[in-house]
Protein backbone atom coordinates (compact mmCIF):
# COMPACT_ATOMS: atom_id res chain seq x y z
CA UNK A 1 0.00 0.00 0.00
CA UNK A 2 1.04 3.48 -1.19
CA UNK A 3 1.44 6.20 1.54
CA UNK A 4 1.20 9.61 -0.27
CA UNK A 5 -0.80 12.70 0.26
CA UNK A 6 -0.33 16.07 -1.88
CA UNK A 7 1.90 18.85 -0.39
CA UNK A 8 2.30 22.46 -1.86
CA UNK A 9 5.24 22.39 -4.26
CA UNK A 10 7.01 24.80 -2.60
CA UNK A 11 7.34 22.37 0.51
CA UNK A 12 9.61 20.05 -1.17
CA UNK A 13 12.52 21.34 -3.90
CA UNK A 14 13.43 18.45 -6.30
CA UNK A 15 17.22 17.29 -6.69
CA UNK A 16 17.55 19.43 -10.34
CA UNK A 17 16.19 22.57 -8.00
CA UNK A 18 18.84 22.19 -5.30
CA UNK A 19 21.80 22.02 -7.96
CA UNK A 20 21.04 23.80 -10.74
CA UNK A 21 22.87 23.66 -13.89
CA UNK A 22 23.51 26.23 -16.52
CA UNK A 23 20.99 26.96 -19.02
CA UNK A 24 21.23 25.68 -22.62
CA UNK A 25 22.70 29.46 -23.74
CA UNK A 26 25.54 28.86 -21.72
CA UNK A 27 26.28 24.79 -22.72
CA UNK A 28 26.40 25.97 -26.41
CA UNK A 29 28.30 29.37 -26.59
CA UNK A 30 31.81 28.91 -24.54
CA UNK A 31 33.80 31.44 -23.84
CA UNK A 32 36.32 33.15 -25.97
CA UNK A 33 39.51 32.91 -22.67
CA UNK A 34 40.09 29.38 -21.46
CA UNK A 35 38.45 28.74 -18.19
CA UNK A 36 42.14 27.04 -16.86
CA UNK A 37 45.38 28.35 -18.29
CA UNK A 38 46.39 25.28 -19.14
CA UNK A 39 43.19 24.11 -21.02
CA UNK A 40 41.92 25.65 -24.28
CA UNK A 41 38.93 26.78 -25.51
CA UNK A 42 37.92 23.56 -27.20
CA UNK A 43 39.18 21.70 -24.24
CA UNK A 44 36.28 23.23 -22.10
CA UNK A 45 34.08 20.53 -20.42
CA UNK A 46 30.28 21.40 -21.37
CA UNK A 47 28.96 18.36 -19.04
CA UNK A 48 26.49 19.37 -16.19
CA UNK A 49 27.97 19.81 -12.65
CA UNK A 50 27.94 16.66 -10.72
CA UNK A 51 24.84 15.83 -8.83
CA UNK A 52 25.05 13.85 -5.61
CA UNK A 53 23.11 10.21 -6.47
CA UNK A 54 21.38 10.37 -3.20
CA UNK A 55 21.09 13.43 -0.42
CA UNK A 56 18.94 13.20 2.95
CA UNK A 57 17.52 16.16 4.30
CA UNK A 58 16.59 16.04 7.98
CA UNK A 59 13.67 18.87 8.85
CA UNK A 60 15.46 20.30 11.55
CA UNK A 61 17.73 23.27 12.52
CA UNK A 62 21.47 22.87 12.91
CA UNK A 63 22.79 24.40 16.38
CA UNK A 64 25.33 27.75 15.65
CA UNK A 65 27.57 26.73 18.48
CA UNK A 66 29.30 24.80 16.17
CA UNK A 67 32.54 25.92 14.65
CA UNK A 68 33.97 25.72 11.21
CA UNK A 69 35.84 22.00 11.30
CA UNK A 70 33.26 20.04 13.22
CA UNK A 71 30.20 18.51 11.99
CA UNK A 72 27.01 19.91 12.47
CA UNK A 73 24.65 19.20 15.35
CA UNK A 74 21.22 19.07 15.48
CA UNK A 75 18.69 19.22 18.45
CA UNK A 76 15.56 16.98 18.32
CA UNK A 77 12.64 16.95 20.85
CA UNK A 78 11.66 13.50 22.28
CA UNK A 79 8.71 12.06 20.59
CA UNK A 80 8.27 14.78 17.62
CA UNK A 81 7.85 14.13 14.02
CA UNK A 82 10.47 15.42 11.96
CA UNK A 83 10.07 14.88 7.98
CA UNK A 84 13.27 13.18 6.42
CA UNK A 85 13.52 13.93 2.31
CA UNK A 86 14.87 11.14 0.24
CA UNK A 87 15.95 12.19 -2.82
CA UNK A 88 17.65 9.98 -5.39
CA UNK A 89 18.64 11.10 -9.02
CA UNK A 90 16.38 9.47 -11.74
CA UNK A 91 19.33 8.05 -13.59
CA UNK A 92 19.01 5.14 -11.56
CA UNK A 93 16.99 3.00 -13.14
CA UNK A 94 18.97 1.60 -15.82
CA UNK A 95 17.18 2.25 -19.51
CA UNK A 96 14.22 3.85 -17.81
CA UNK A 97 12.19 0.48 -17.77
CA UNK A 98 9.99 0.62 -15.62
CA UNK A 99 10.12 1.76 -11.98
CA UNK A 100 12.82 0.48 -9.80
CA UNK A 101 12.50 0.73 -5.91
CA UNK A 102 14.99 1.36 -3.45
CA UNK A 103 15.16 -0.27 -0.05
CA UNK A 104 16.15 2.20 3.00
CA UNK A 105 16.94 1.43 6.50
CA UNK A 106 17.13 4.43 8.98
CA UNK A 107 18.13 3.40 12.45
CA UNK A 108 19.38 5.77 15.22
CA UNK A 109 23.05 4.87 17.08
CA UNK A 110 25.51 5.72 19.44
CA UNK A 111 28.67 8.53 18.60
CA UNK A 112 30.51 7.71 21.31
CA UNK A 113 33.33 4.39 20.40
CA UNK A 114 32.15 3.53 24.13
CA UNK A 115 28.69 2.94 23.67
CA UNK A 116 28.88 1.60 20.27
CA UNK A 117 30.80 -1.58 22.17
CA UNK A 118 28.30 -1.88 24.91
CA UNK A 119 25.59 -0.71 21.94
CA UNK A 120 23.65 -4.45 22.94
CA UNK A 121 23.49 -3.79 26.40
CA UNK A 122 22.79 -0.51 26.29
CA UNK A 123 19.89 -1.30 24.33
CA UNK A 124 18.84 -3.83 26.41
CA UNK A 125 18.83 -1.92 29.22
CA UNK A 126 16.48 0.36 27.57
CA UNK A 127 13.58 -2.11 26.49
CA UNK A 128 13.86 -3.21 30.48
CA UNK A 129 13.57 0.13 31.45
CA UNK A 130 10.98 1.39 29.24
CA UNK A 131 8.75 -1.68 28.39
CA UNK A 132 6.69 -1.50 25.30
CA UNK A 133 8.75 1.36 23.70
CA UNK A 134 10.43 1.82 21.16
CA UNK A 135 13.83 4.35 20.27
CA UNK A 136 12.67 5.19 16.95
CA UNK A 137 9.49 4.72 15.08
CA UNK A 138 7.66 5.69 11.71
CA UNK A 139 4.97 8.67 11.56
CA UNK A 140 2.86 6.60 8.63
CA UNK A 141 0.17 8.77 8.21
CA UNK A 142 2.42 11.69 7.68
CA UNK A 143 5.21 9.73 5.57
CA UNK A 144 4.51 10.31 1.73
CA UNK A 145 5.98 7.72 -1.18
CA UNK A 146 6.82 5.39 0.79
CA UNK A 147 6.21 1.62 0.76
CA UNK A 148 5.82 -1.63 3.17
CA UNK A 149 7.57 0.01 5.94
CA UNK A 150 8.92 -2.66 8.63
CA UNK A 151 9.42 -1.83 12.11
CA UNK A 152 10.54 -5.23 13.85
CA UNK A 153 9.98 -5.66 17.21
CA UNK A 154 13.53 -6.42 18.83
CA UNK A 155 14.76 -3.92 16.42
CA UNK A 156 14.04 -0.81 18.59
CA UNK A 157 16.41 1.62 16.78
CA UNK A 158 15.57 0.22 13.31
CA UNK A 159 12.85 0.98 10.80
CA UNK A 160 12.77 -0.06 6.83
CA UNK A 161 10.90 1.07 4.26
CA UNK A 162 10.71 0.69 0.12
CA UNK A 163 10.47 4.12 -2.20
CA UNK A 164 10.75 4.80 -5.66
CA UNK A 165 13.57 7.75 -6.52
CA UNK A 166 11.80 8.65 -9.24
CA UNK A 167 9.25 10.48 -7.09
CA UNK A 168 9.07 12.58 -4.20
CA UNK A 169 9.72 10.82 -0.90
CA UNK A 170 9.25 12.01 2.54
CA UNK A 171 9.51 9.73 5.67
CA UNK A 172 8.85 11.19 9.23
CA UNK A 173 10.52 9.64 12.04
CA UNK A 174 10.23 9.85 15.62
CA UNK A 175 12.86 9.41 18.71
CA UNK A 176 11.56 8.41 22.10
CA UNK A 177 14.71 8.20 23.60
CA UNK A 178 16.96 10.72 25.46
CA UNK A 179 20.75 11.43 24.97
CA UNK A 180 20.73 11.68 29.27
CA UNK A 181 19.58 8.08 29.46
CA UNK A 182 22.70 6.74 27.97
CA UNK A 183 24.97 8.97 30.16
CA UNK A 184 26.35 7.95 33.81
CA UNK A 185 23.82 9.35 36.43
CA UNK A 186 25.59 12.03 38.86
CA UNK A 187 23.92 15.00 40.70
CA UNK A 188 22.41 16.39 37.12
CA UNK A 189 22.77 18.23 35.09
CA UNK A 190 25.04 15.94 33.66
CA UNK A 191 25.36 16.22 29.45
CA UNK A 192 23.48 13.90 27.39
CA UNK A 193 25.49 11.57 25.12
CA UNK A 194 25.55 12.50 20.84
CA UNK A 195 23.52 9.91 18.32
CA UNK A 196 23.81 9.59 15.00
CA UNK A 197 20.56 9.13 12.44
CA UNK A 198 21.79 6.84 9.59
CA UNK A 199 20.22 5.67 6.95
CA UNK A 200 21.70 2.90 4.78
CA UNK A 201 20.21 2.28 0.86
CA UNK A 202 19.93 -0.62 -1.14
CA UNK A 203 19.03 -1.86 -4.74
CA UNK A 204 16.63 -4.84 -5.58
CA UNK A 205 19.70 -7.82 -5.47
CA UNK A 206 19.68 -10.56 -8.32
CA UNK A 207 18.42 -14.07 -7.33
CA UNK A 208 19.74 -15.32 -4.51
CA UNK A 209 21.84 -12.68 -4.20
CA UNK A 210 22.45 -9.79 -0.97
CA UNK A 211 20.81 -6.56 -1.85
CA UNK A 212 23.16 -4.09 -3.23
CA UNK A 213 24.40 -1.26 -1.14
CA UNK A 214 24.07 2.04 -3.29
CA UNK A 215 24.26 4.78 -0.55
CA UNK A 216 25.33 5.85 3.26
CA UNK A 217 25.04 8.89 4.88
CA UNK A 218 24.16 10.07 8.45
CA UNK A 219 23.67 13.12 10.63
CA UNK A 220 24.49 14.12 14.52
CA UNK A 221 21.94 14.31 16.63
CA UNK A 222 20.93 15.44 20.35
CA UNK A 223 17.81 14.55 21.80
CA UNK A 224 16.03 16.69 24.49
CA UNK A 225 12.93 16.22 26.68
CA UNK A 226 9.87 18.09 24.84
CA UNK A 227 10.24 21.45 23.94
CA UNK A 228 14.30 21.26 25.16
CA UNK A 229 15.54 21.33 21.54
CA UNK A 230 13.93 25.03 21.19
CA UNK A 231 15.69 25.93 24.01
CA UNK A 232 18.97 24.34 23.77
CA UNK A 233 18.89 25.99 20.19
CA UNK A 234 17.67 29.70 21.40
CA UNK A 235 20.85 29.41 24.18
CA UNK A 236 23.43 28.03 21.72
CA UNK A 237 22.26 31.20 19.93
CA UNK A 238 22.21 33.91 22.65
CA UNK A 239 25.80 32.38 23.37
CA UNK A 240 27.77 33.00 20.00
CA UNK A 241 26.05 36.12 19.68
CA UNK A 242 27.61 37.60 22.99
CA UNK A 243 30.55 36.58 21.82
CA UNK A 244 33.50 39.46 19.97
CA UNK A 245 33.03 39.68 16.53
CA UNK A 246 36.36 37.71 15.84
CA UNK A 247 35.44 34.62 17.62
CA UNK A 248 31.67 35.01 16.48
CA UNK A 249 33.46 34.17 12.61
CA UNK A 250 34.94 30.87 13.54
CA UNK A 251 31.40 29.26 14.37
CA UNK A 252 29.06 27.96 10.99
CA UNK A 253 25.74 29.47 10.46
CA UNK A 254 22.80 27.25 11.63
CA UNK A 255 20.86 26.20 8.93
CA UNK A 256 17.30 25.40 8.58
CA UNK A 257 17.80 22.17 7.58
CA UNK A 258 20.36 19.32 8.24
CA UNK A 259 22.05 17.82 4.99
CA UNK A 260 23.09 14.07 6.42
CA UNK A 261 26.76 13.77 4.94
CA UNK A 262 27.86 10.76 3.31
CA UNK A 263 29.37 7.91 5.32
CA UNK A 264 30.71 4.21 5.68
CA UNK A 265 27.46 1.74 5.55
CA UNK A 266 26.15 0.32 9.09
CA UNK A 267 28.33 -3.20 9.21
CA UNK A 268 25.45 -5.03 9.93
CA UNK A 269 23.96 -4.11 7.04
CA UNK A 270 26.55 -5.61 4.23
CA UNK A 271 25.16 -8.72 4.43
CA UNK A 272 20.86 -8.76 4.84
CA UNK A 273 19.60 -5.22 6.27
CA UNK A 274 16.41 -6.81 7.80
CA UNK A 275 17.99 -9.67 9.59
CA UNK A 276 17.51 -9.48 13.59
CA UNK A 277 20.60 -9.50 15.60
CA UNK A 278 21.11 -12.98 17.28
CA UNK A 279 21.47 -15.22 14.14
CA UNK A 280 22.52 -18.37 14.62
CA UNK A 281 25.85 -19.62 14.50
CA UNK A 282 28.51 -19.52 11.03
CA UNK A 283 28.76 -22.36 9.30
CA UNK A 284 32.30 -23.32 9.80
CA UNK A 285 33.81 -26.91 7.41
CA UNK A 286 36.55 -27.05 10.42
CA UNK A 287 36.08 -28.22 13.47
CA UNK A 288 37.23 -26.44 16.55
CA UNK A 289 40.79 -26.17 17.85
CA UNK A 290 40.85 -27.66 21.03
CA UNK A 291 43.66 -27.19 23.90
CA UNK A 292 45.49 -30.60 25.27
CA UNK A 293 43.57 -32.58 27.52
CA UNK A 294 45.89 -31.51 30.62
CA UNK A 295 44.17 -27.90 30.47
CA UNK A 296 40.87 -29.46 30.05
CA UNK A 297 38.90 -28.20 33.19
CA UNK A 298 36.04 -30.08 33.52
CA UNK A 299 32.68 -28.22 34.89
CA UNK A 300 30.25 -29.50 36.65
CA UNK A 301 27.49 -26.90 35.98
CA UNK A 302 24.73 -28.62 34.94
CA UNK A 303 23.39 -25.51 33.26
CA UNK A 304 24.91 -25.85 30.20
CA UNK A 305 23.38 -27.16 27.24
CA UNK A 306 24.31 -30.57 25.76
CA UNK A 307 25.63 -29.79 22.89
CA UNK A 308 28.34 -27.66 24.17
CA UNK A 309 31.02 -29.36 25.97
CA UNK A 310 31.98 -27.16 28.93
CA UNK A 311 35.72 -28.17 28.09
CA UNK A 312 36.59 -26.77 25.09
CA UNK A 313 38.84 -23.96 25.26
CA UNK A 314 39.82 -21.54 22.92
CA UNK A 315 42.56 -21.96 21.04
CA UNK A 316 45.22 -19.47 20.13
CA UNK A 317 45.82 -21.31 16.80
CA UNK A 318 41.95 -20.79 16.30
CA UNK A 319 41.29 -18.75 12.74
CA UNK A 320 38.76 -15.59 12.90
CA UNK A 321 36.01 -18.01 11.48
CA UNK A 322 36.90 -20.58 14.59
CA UNK A 323 36.59 -17.77 16.85
CA UNK A 324 32.79 -16.07 16.03
CA UNK A 325 31.91 -19.46 16.43
CA UNK A 326 33.38 -20.20 19.38
CA UNK A 327 31.74 -16.53 20.89
CA UNK A 328 28.53 -17.98 19.46
CA UNK A 329 28.46 -21.43 21.11
CA UNK A 330 29.45 -19.34 24.47
CA UNK A 331 26.33 -17.20 24.15
CA UNK A 332 28.69 -14.08 22.99
CA UNK A 333 26.66 -13.45 19.68
CA UNK A 334 26.11 -9.56 20.56
CA UNK A 335 30.04 -9.06 20.51
CA UNK A 336 30.95 -10.95 16.93
CA UNK A 337 30.47 -7.67 15.11
CA UNK A 338 32.95 -6.34 17.27
CA UNK A 339 35.33 -8.95 17.27
CA UNK A 340 34.61 -10.22 13.73
CA UNK A 341 38.84 -9.71 13.02
CA UNK A 342 39.62 -11.47 15.86
CA UNK A 343 41.73 -14.67 15.58
CA UNK A 344 42.43 -16.72 18.73
CA UNK A 345 45.36 -15.54 19.99
CA UNK A 346 43.83 -11.69 19.55
CA UNK A 347 41.35 -12.53 21.64
CA UNK A 348 43.45 -14.47 24.19
CA UNK A 349 45.72 -11.13 24.50
CA UNK A 350 43.07 -8.97 25.95
CA UNK A 351 43.44 -8.58 29.51
CA UNK A 352 40.15 -8.55 32.12
CA UNK A 353 39.85 -4.89 31.92
CA UNK A 354 39.97 -5.05 27.68
CA UNK A 355 36.98 -7.29 28.39
CA UNK A 356 35.08 -5.12 30.70
CA UNK A 357 35.52 -2.26 29.46
CA UNK A 358 34.19 -3.63 25.78
CA UNK A 359 31.56 -5.78 26.89
CA UNK A 360 30.85 -4.61 30.35
CA UNK A 361 31.14 -5.54 33.43
CA UNK A 362 29.04 -8.82 33.44
CA UNK A 363 29.66 -10.15 30.04
CA UNK A 364 33.71 -8.92 30.35
CA UNK A 365 33.78 -10.96 33.46
CA UNK A 366 32.38 -14.12 31.61
CA UNK A 367 33.94 -13.69 28.76
CA UNK A 368 37.51 -13.57 30.92
CA UNK A 369 36.51 -16.89 32.70
CA UNK A 370 35.48 -18.72 29.41
CA UNK A 371 38.49 -17.38 28.13
CA UNK A 372 40.74 -18.66 30.84
CA UNK A 373 39.43 -22.02 31.47
CA UNK A 374 38.24 -20.94 35.17
CA UNK A 375 35.59 -23.31 36.22
CA UNK A 376 33.00 -22.89 39.31
CA UNK A 377 34.01 -24.37 42.58
CA UNK A 378 32.42 -27.37 43.83
CA UNK A 379 30.45 -27.74 46.74
CA UNK A 380 32.37 -31.08 48.27
CA UNK A 381 35.90 -32.17 47.61
CA UNK A 382 37.35 -35.26 48.58
CA UNK A 383 40.50 -37.16 48.16
CA UNK A 384 39.83 -41.10 47.97
CA UNK A 385 42.10 -43.76 47.40
CA UNK A 386 41.61 -48.06 46.76
CA UNK A 387 42.82 -49.75 49.98
CA UNK A 388 45.02 -52.43 48.59
CA UNK A 389 44.11 -56.16 48.57
CA UNK A 390 47.15 -57.96 49.35
CA UNK A 391 48.32 -55.59 52.26
CA UNK A 392 52.00 -54.80 52.08
CA UNK A 393 51.91 -56.59 48.78
CA UNK A 394 49.54 -54.12 47.25
CA UNK A 395 51.56 -51.50 49.16
CA UNK A 396 54.63 -52.08 47.43
CA UNK A 397 53.02 -51.48 43.93
CA UNK A 398 51.95 -48.14 43.98
CA UNK A 399 48.48 -48.53 43.91
CA UNK A 400 48.75 -47.58 48.24
CA UNK A 401 48.76 -43.35 49.14
CA UNK A 402 47.87 -42.34 45.57
CA UNK A 403 44.69 -40.34 46.06
CA UNK A 404 42.35 -38.89 43.57
CA UNK A 405 39.98 -36.06 43.93
CA UNK A 406 36.05 -36.96 43.77
CA UNK A 407 34.02 -33.40 42.96
CA UNK A 408 30.19 -33.60 44.64
CA UNK A 409 27.50 -31.16 43.20
CA UNK A 410 24.42 -32.48 44.79
CA UNK A 411 25.95 -34.05 47.59
CA UNK A 412 23.50 -37.01 47.91
CA UNK A 413 24.52 -40.91 48.74
CA UNK A 414 23.60 -41.81 45.06
CA UNK A 415 26.34 -39.31 43.12
CA UNK A 416 28.98 -40.27 45.77
CA UNK A 417 28.01 -44.08 45.06
CA UNK A 418 28.26 -43.00 41.34
CA UNK A 419 31.41 -41.11 41.56
CA UNK A 420 33.27 -43.88 43.41
CA UNK A 421 32.15 -46.85 40.90
CA UNK A 422 33.59 -44.70 37.87
CA UNK A 423 37.10 -44.45 40.40
CA UNK A 424 37.01 -47.77 41.07
CA UNK A 425 36.31 -49.28 37.48
CA UNK A 426 32.85 -50.92 38.59
CA UNK A 427 29.18 -51.14 37.80
CA UNK A 428 27.25 -48.76 39.62
CA UNK A 429 24.54 -51.22 39.50
CA UNK A 430 26.66 -53.89 41.63
CA UNK A 431 27.43 -51.85 44.50
CA UNK A 432 24.53 -52.42 47.21
CA UNK A 433 25.90 -50.66 50.27
CA UNK A 434 28.67 -47.49 51.14
CA UNK A 435 29.64 -47.16 54.77
CA UNK A 436 31.60 -45.27 56.62
CA UNK A 437 33.86 -46.75 59.22
CA UNK A 438 32.91 -45.16 62.81
CA UNK A 439 34.33 -45.54 66.10
CA UNK A 440 35.23 -48.80 67.65
CA UNK A 441 35.51 -49.75 64.20
CA UNK A 442 31.34 -49.88 63.43
CA UNK A 443 29.95 -49.64 60.30
CA UNK A 444 28.21 -46.52 59.47
CA UNK A 445 25.62 -46.22 56.33
CA UNK A 446 26.48 -43.29 54.56
CA UNK A 447 23.60 -41.21 53.44
CA UNK A 448 22.56 -37.91 52.26
CA UNK A 449 22.78 -35.87 55.38
CA UNK A 450 26.28 -37.62 56.11
CA UNK A 451 27.58 -36.31 53.22
CA UNK A 452 26.41 -32.61 53.73
CA UNK A 453 28.15 -32.97 57.26
CA UNK A 454 31.35 -34.09 55.84
CA UNK A 455 34.57 -31.41 56.31
CA UNK A 456 35.83 -30.29 53.01
CA UNK A 457 38.81 -31.96 51.42
CA UNK A 458 38.25 -34.97 53.85
CA UNK A 459 40.85 -38.00 52.94
CA UNK A 460 39.20 -42.04 52.46
CA UNK A 461 40.71 -45.38 52.37
CA UNK A 462 38.25 -47.30 50.34
CA UNK A 463 37.85 -50.92 50.54
CA UNK A 464 35.86 -53.47 48.83
CA UNK A 465 34.33 -56.03 50.28
CA UNK A 466 32.34 -58.86 48.74
CA UNK A 467 28.76 -58.80 49.02
CA UNK A 468 26.05 -62.05 49.49
CA UNK A 469 24.92 -63.05 46.62
CA UNK A 470 26.52 -63.92 42.68
CA UNK A 471 27.88 -60.53 41.97
CA UNK A 472 27.70 -57.41 44.22
CA UNK A 473 30.00 -55.26 46.24
CA UNK A 474 30.53 -53.29 49.32
CA UNK A 475 32.71 -50.30 49.79
CA UNK A 476 33.87 -48.76 53.39
CA UNK A 477 35.35 -45.99 54.10
CA UNK A 478 38.01 -45.43 56.23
Amino acid sequence: MLFWHGQPDHYWSSPGEMYPIPGPGLLRDPPVLPYLKQEEPNGISTSQPPCPAFQYVLCAPTSPAVRHHEETLTYLNQGQSYELRMMGSPRLDPGGEGRRMLKSVVRVVFHDRRLQYSEQQQLEGWRWSRPGDRILDIDIPLSVGILEPQIHPTLLNTVEFLWDPSRRTSVFVQVHCISTEFTLRKNGGEKGVPFRIQIDTFGAGGKGDPPEHLHSASCLVKVFKPKGADRKQKTDREKVEKQPVPEREKFQPAYESTVLAECAPWPDTLGAPHSPPGTPGLPSPHPFKLLSPERVCVSPCAAESPTESPGEALSPCASPLETQQWLHKRRFSAYTRIFASFAGADLLKLSRRDLIQICGAPDGIRLCNALTGRCPRPRLTLYVSREPAGGAEGAEDGCSGLYQEVHLEELTAAELTGKLAELLGLPVGQIQRVSRQGPSGIHILVSDMMIRNLLDETCFMVAIGKAPGPEGYHLVLR
